[in-house]
């Protein structure tokens, strides 16, 4: 193979992972059932089981800001209701999982897919998203 053809080559499949072109049917499924599982648990009260859901660096910094456990932070974030899902994104190992009532962002762990953010709502295009609750 050419080098012109061996470089066009290797953009088409780096574009192809950023976009998330491709992507298997049960990663999304994945991605969309632990976002559903996350909006689930806190619809239910049940912000231990929340908490389990999110990413690790995103757990530390909820327990860090509220200086005490994650359960109670997170009940005082006061996320809104999510709601039924309307689609996910996925891009290489990260998703953005569009809900009626709010939009989550989840990383892909050894463990599983996990909340990284939640409470987003889109703003302007230099910052597309401010979201509630947010890992670093």
């Amino acid at each position: 193979m050419s080098l012109p053809l061996r470089a066009a080559a290797g953009a088409l499949l780096v574009a192809a992972f950023l976009c998330g072109c491709g992507a298997s049917a049960a990663r999304e499924d994945g991605a969309s059932a632990a976002g559903r599982r996350f909006a689930a648990a806190l619809a239910a009260g049940d912000f231990r089981a929340g908490c389990e859901l999110l990413a690790p660096e995103t757990r530390d910094e909820v327990e860090e800001d509220a200086k005490g456990p994650c359960g109670p932070a997170l009940r005082d974030l006061g996320l809104p209701p999510a709601g039924p899902a309307r689609g996910v994104d996925l891009y290489g190992r990260e998703a953005l999982l569009r809900m009626t009532g709010d939009t989550l962002f989840l990383s892909q762990f050894d463990a599983g897919w996990r909340v990284t953010a939640a409470g987003c709502v889109p703003q302007a295009a230099d910052e597309p998203y401010r979201c509630s609750l947010k890992g670093g």
